[in-house]
């Protein structure tokens, strides 16, 4: 599995388990649903996103989106 790969399905994962959080115990979960999706759309101009740094810096194999 490449970093591209994992870098989509933990933003994913984040998203969905803030949306259940959100609905069973209180609303302000949804904070952890809004920070993905900034992150998200500032990697996508800048480049940089934390979680893949920290996968390549454990020895996972990059894929074409983040090097």
């Amino acid at each position: 599995m490449t970093i591209d790969r994992l870098v989509c399905g933990f933003a994913g994962s984040v998203v969905l388990i803030s949306l259940v959080l959100s609905q069973v115990y209180h609303p302000l979960w949804l904070v952890f649903t809004a920070f993905v999706g900034a992150n998200l759309l500032q990697s996508a101009f800048t480049g940089f996103c934390l979680i893949a740094k920290l996968f390549k810096a454990i020895g996972i194999k990059p894929g074409a989106a983040f090097k």
